[in-house]
């Protein structure tokens, strides 16, 4: 028996006002529809995801790759059409789908599976996800029998004032048994004012059928939010973030002002940490026990480890090991891996660059593509020149080696270990152990320059 979700994708969004296909637009750094996919992953209750695109699906589609199955909508005839398109990919008629849209980024593993848990228990052919809304104008309102169990679902337009004082709204998700989902929407007609097949139509189908229907009432209405122009898209991303920021100070993680920080659905911070003010941390970042993050700071796809001070720094794609200091105003990048013990200063850019123990860079260097043995001390405005213009050349440099101010290292070049590069040398050729290298011209000093140059 297989249990299938189809998460409708192939809307324009037109009121987002972007390229994007509205369900690619992200929310904290990571596009809405990949938060709904893993959420339904996550539950583990499901055999199949089936997710229907169409415009733009060539960008969908590269989000998620081939974690999902894709049916294709190529007109957009209606959320009944959107869910048709999948009927090839519904082979099992013995178990369920679950129906949800793409652009819901809130409705969590938990939501999902409580829906679905209620669905069983209850043993219903169908299943809609209800809330309860202060303002509920522009939803379809749930109508309930006098059973208190679904009867229909108005919409707006249809609506009497009675039914319009009614609270309960649909969410758009679906919980049906997939022996019935196809066979009912045959049956949706387009004789309306858009000329298209609304899924909501198969709630009246059904209950001609006699067929057992029921609701699970989401407790918490704003999950159920749809984004669909960038002012509800703030609105969700302050939720998400609220919830998230929660969770963590639950779990013992420091947060100064928290309504200015971020933190991504899928980032893991260990307990005894502190997040300063204005800090951004996304992606599939892991902030380790006892670091120090912020202010003013963003990290992403990238590991910090413990007790770790790291403050109004950029730091993408890379690894800050134990004990390390970086900031203020450092750039880590492209797989800079930073050792344990460093100080990484003021100014200093590191891209695609390790670094072992007790390394410093303090103020005003660029290290790009090189590798850095422990006791490194690289000065003021030290370069490793990595670029001709065409390739990228590798810069090695041994243990205990002192890099004077404004030393440019011209890759590719090794310095070895206990070397000493005089500050204001340009060097294209390797440094044997132990060596002091010189690379400038001789100062010379002209008498009374400045006194002939006035004519004095």
């Amino acid at each position: 028996m297989k249990k299938y979700a189809i998460v409708l994708a192939a809307g324009k969004g037109t009121r987002m006002k972007t390229e994007l296909p509205k369900c690619a637009y992200p929310l904290l750094r990571k596009p809405m529809i990949a938060y709904i996919v893993e959420n339904l992953k996550n539950t583990g209750l499901l055999d199949e995801v089936i997710v229907v695109v169409g415009h733009k699906k060539e960008i969908i589609m590269d989000i998620l790759n081939d974690s999902v199955t894709y049916a294709v909508q190529t007109e957009q005839l209606g959320t009944g059409h959107a869910v048709k398109m999948a009927k090839d990919k519904v082979t099992d008629l013995e178990g369920y789908t679950i129906i949800l849209p793409g652009d819901m980024p809130l409705i969590n593993e938990t939501v999902i599976s409580e829906a679905i848990g209620a669905h069983n228990s209850a043993q219903n052919d169908l299943t809609v996800v209800s809330t309860l809304m202060d303002d509920p104008f522009g939803y379809g309102r749930i109508i309930r029998n006098g059973n208190d169990l679904l009867d229909s679902i108005v919409e707006e337009n249809d609506a009497s004032l009675e039914q319009k004082a009614i609270n309960e709204i649909n969410t758009g998700i679906y919980i049906i048994k997939n022996d019935i989902l196809f066979q009912a929407l045959d049956q949706v007609k387009n004789d309306n004012s858009k000329g298209e097949y609304y899924l909501t139509d198969i709630v009246k189908i059904l209950k001609n059928q006699n067929c057992t229907m029921g609701t699970y009432v989401l407790k918490t209405s704003y999950k159920a939010m749809g984004v669909n122009d960038l002012y509800a898209l703030s609105i969700a991303e302050a939720k998400l973030r609220n919830d998230i920021n929660r969770a963590f100070m639950i779990k013992g993680v420091a947060m100064i002002n928290p309504e200015t920080i971020t933190i991504g659905h899928n980032v893991h911070i260990e307990e005894n940490v502190t997040i300063h003010p204005n800090t951004y941390i996304t992606g599939n970042s892991v902030i380790k026990k006892g670091a120090q993050i912020g202010p003013n700071t963003e990290i992403h796809n990238s590991e910090i480890g413990e007790s770790v001070v790291c403050k109004h720094s950029l730091v993408y794609n890379s690894r800050i090991q134990e004990y390390t200091t970086v900031g203020p105003f450092a750039h880590l990048r492209d797989g800079a891996d930073i050792g344990p013990k460093n100080r990484i200063g003021n100014f200093v850019e590191i891209k695609k660059s390790t670094t072992g123990v007790n390394t410093k860079a303090s103020h005003l260097a660029y290290i790009g593509d090189a590798e850095i043995g422990s006791a490194v001390n690289f000065g003021c405005g030290a370069i490793t020149v990595n670029y001709d213009g065409k390739e990228k050349y590798k810069t090695i440099i041994g243990d205990n080696v002192f890099v004077g101010c404004n030393a440019n290292l011209i890759a590719p070049i090794e310095i070895h270990d206990d070397a000493f590069i005089a500050a204001g040398s340009t060097l294209n050729k390797n440094v044997p152990k132990g060596t002091l290298a010189i690379a400038r011209a001789y100062q010379v000093n002209k008498e009374n320059y400045m006194k002939i140059k006035k004519g004095n």
